[in-house]
């Protein structure tokens, strides 16, 4: 039977019935929400205008920007044209929302070139905050705050007397002090409950990190204030780049952020490292834990593992961090973006460490732009072990040596990287000992030739270099016996360079060597020349010696083609030492013992550079003593010449300022005690005053003693008789019955 559509209207078309028909539930299955469709488009500002035709080149200039976070396209890049002209901006698609968002954390503020940096938003976010009324429809010119001067950062260099601070953390108080030479220290600021683990120094010594559950302070300033904080739960380390503009923190916990933290986000959720930009205080990127060999052994029990601290390495400029993953690679990350170089890891089988340069070299020859890192990996089948110095950014391998019948091996760069010193610790032939040899890698001379100082008997447990020089300390100990105690005997060796008629340095020669020590640390003054060799930590001694390498007298007809002139100044006893430091200027040095350390005597001695002794304070859970670093002087070496030259004549200027100094501290005592005595004076005249009124009132003579010689009776009606017993004992006699 055919249909019929006889009760149709005549219009085919029904208004009212319609009109009934509910389509609530498909409109909501099928609306098209634009929030969530334009969650993967940014908005890029801050571009360059350019006229139509050069668009393409900036629009490709562009994407290789963003294509370091994320999966983009020239045709995803839209760039509108106003009169022929881009108008600044662009719209972005990403390949899925989450790298949108990982773009905008990543690339606004970047810089885009010279004079551009781009500000990226989410779409989605800008046209949010419109809806919500944040936006004002009728525009209205930013208020200017009126300038406050901020307080200077350095403020403490420039202390008319040149002293240097230092904090000391005793008991639950952390104070920072002025030091004094002949006096006790003088308190800046002193607070309970400033830190709850440690403090620490910025490089520079801007800073002082306080550590706290919740993460890290920054203090700093002539107030004191709090200039930066760094949230992150659990914190346990952190690590200063050396020009002071970016910070690790790490914890051995992951991180848990909370949906509340305005500082983290879900990318450091589960992460235990973290790399922070200085001055915005932001998270620049995280990272995990890397699991370095197995984590258990043959019987089933855990693996005790050492920290290595700094996980994060930095090039001397604060360019670059680098990350070892240990016998596999090394990852370099350029900055502010911490992007991977090349985004890819440099491939090192079997990399056991890695040292960057503490400066920037200066090879010869080598005019481009370089930071250079050195690298060691051991024995691996039949592949002799390896020592390589690495160029950066270019990769180049700038020198290698093999190395035979290694068994370790520790890499010492010198403080202006003229030299990298290699002890490298091998297997006698039976392999039942072990001998050090130290491979010194000439950084600035042309092939970067190496020098082997092989006269080394035993093995050396620690090394370095001079500061700022080409000499350095070594200490070497015998096989240490089994089941015993006491550690063996040491022997201290000293080492400097020959005299050379060219420019460059000669080669290394030994100096002297000590015997029959227990010495077991190498602390060099910061300006180079002196240096102290110390027992620390140890309950069987506790000497410190003072030696100073250019002494200003004879020198041994066997020493005098050394560039250098041992002599020992004084040494010095400090039960208990567990850490020594010199302060900034090479004037003074501290040695202190911890309670975190031991359980003997705690505070902290004082010394000179020639170890006379200062100042001793014992304190009661003294925990630590840090002196504050200064940054580099601004002097060019040839005005640090010219002071070295006329040394003598600061020298008497700065002794009649120290003679006027102690006699005006004499004369400020002088006139305290006079002061107090006129005070006593005053007061005893007008007591005296007093007493004479109230007697001329009782009708007495002012003067008592004119009363009893007159004997004038007494006026007092109510007199009193005082009756007072003596016992004396004539003799004394003791009988026994």
């Amino acid at each position: 039977m055919a249909p019929s559509y006889d009760n149709l209207p005549e219009d085919g078309y029904d208004e009212e019935e319609e009109e009934e028909i509910d389509f609530s539930d498909l409109n909501e299955a099928y609306e098209v929400r634009l929030e969530e469709g334009l969650d993967s488009f940014v908005i890029v500002d801050n571009l360059p205008k350019v006229p139509e035709e050069s668009r393409q080149k900036l629009v490709r200039f562009l994407l290789r920007k963003l294509s370091a976070v994320g999966s983009t396209s020239e045709d995803a890049i839209f760039m509108p044209l106003v009169d022929s002209t881009t108008d600044g901006f662009a719209f972005v698609e990403y390949a899925n929302p989450e790298e949108a968002a990982k773009a905008v954390k990543r690339l606004n503020g970047a810089p885009f070139d010279k004079k551009h940096t781009m500000a990226v938003n989410k779409l989605t976010d800008i046209d949010r905050y419109g809806r919500e009324g944040r936006v004002n429809e009728t525009y209205e010119p930013p208020r200017i705050e009126p300038f406050k001067e901020k307080e200077h950062l350095r403020w403490w260099l420039g202390d008319y007397d040149g002293r240097d601070q230092f904090v000391m953390y005793h008991g639950e108080s952390v104070g920072v002090y002025w030091n004094e030479k002949d006096e006790q220290p003088e308190n800046i600021v002193d607070r309970p409950g400033w830190t709850e683990s440690f403090v620490q120094w910025s490089p520079s010594g801007t800073y002082l990190a306080s550590m706290h559950v919740k993460g890290v302070l920054l203090w700093g300033g002539p107030s004191w204030a709090r200039l930066k904080r760094f949230t992150h739960p659990g914190v346990n380390l952190i690590d200063f780049s050396p020009n002071e503009n970016y910070v690790v923190t790490w914890s051995h916990r992951p991180v848990q952020v909370d949906e509340d933290n305005p500082s983290l986000t879900e990318e450091e959720d589960g992460k235990n490292y973290i790399v922070w930009d200085l001055a915005t205080g932001k998270p620049l990127r995280s990272f995990v834990n890397l699991e370095q060999g197995p984590a258990t052994d043959e019987q089933g029990n855990p693996i005790k593992k050492k920290l290595q601290w700094p996980a994060f390495k930095w090039s001397a400029d604060d360019k670059y961090v680098a990350r070892m993953t240990q016998g596999h690679s090394i990852s370099v990350y350029e900055l502010p973006n911490m992007n991977l170089l090349d985004k890819t890891s440099i491939k090192i089988e079997g990399v056991v460490d890695f040292e960057w340069a503490p400066m920037s070299p200066q090879r010869e020859g080598v005019k481009t732009y370089e930071q250079l890192f050195c690298f060691w990996t051991p024995e691996i089948g039949s592949n002799p072990a390896k020592v390589g110095v690495m160029s950066i950014p270019s990769k180049d391998i700038v020198r290698t040596r093999n190395l035979f019948s290694v068994s370790d091996a520790k890499l010492h760069w010198q403080s202006q990287s003229q030299y990298v010193c290699v002890k490298v610790d091998r297997h006698s032939k039976s392999k039942k000992s072990l001998v050090t040899n130290l491979e010194i890698f000439r950084i600035r001379e042309k092939g970067c030739p190496v020098e082997v100082v092989d006269s080394i008997k035993d093995p050396v447990i620690n090394f370095a270099w001079e500061p700022k020089g080409d000499r350095f300390v070594l200490i070497t100990t015998g096989e240490i016996p089994a089941n015993t105690a006491v550690p063996p005997k040491t022997s201290v060796s000293f080492f400097c360079t020959e005299k050379s008629k060219g420019q460059g340095a000669g080669n290394f020669r030994h100096i002297k060597t000590l015997e029959k020590r227990n010495s077991n640390g190498i602390y060099w003054s910061p300006k180079g020349r002196f240096v102290c060799v110390a027992t620390v930590q140890s309950a069987q001694s506790c000497e410190i010696d003072f030696w100073d390498l250019d002494f200003e007298g004879e020198k041994e007809e066997k020493d005098r083609d050394l560039n250098a002139n041992l002599q020992l100044m004084s040494s010095a006893d400090h039960y208990g030492v567990t850490d020594i430091e010199w302060d900034p200027t090479g004037r003074y040095v501290a040695s202190s013992g911890s309670s975190w350390k031991h359980a003997m005597e705690y505070g902290y001695h004082l010394y000179d550079f020639k170890g006379a002794p200062l100042r001793e304070e014992h304190i009661d859970r003294f925990k630590q003593f840090t002196w504050r670093p200064r940054p580099p002087t601004l002097l060019s070496k040839d005005e640090q010449k010219q002071i070295r030259r006329n040394l003598r004549e600061y020298s008497r200027v700065f002794e009649e300022q120290d003679i006027a100094r102690k006699t005006t501290a004499n004369r400020a005592v002088v006139e305290h005690r006079k002061t107090q005595l006129d005070e006593w004076r005053s007061w005893r005249a007008q007591t005296e005053a007093d007493l004479r009124e109230q007697r001329q009132e009782m009708g007495l003579p002012p003067d008592p003693e004119d009363e009893v010689a007159n004997g004038v009776p007494s006026t007092d009606a109510e007199g009193k008789v005082v009756e007072e017993i003596v016992e004396e004992i004539i003799d004394e006699k003791e009988e026994v019955v």
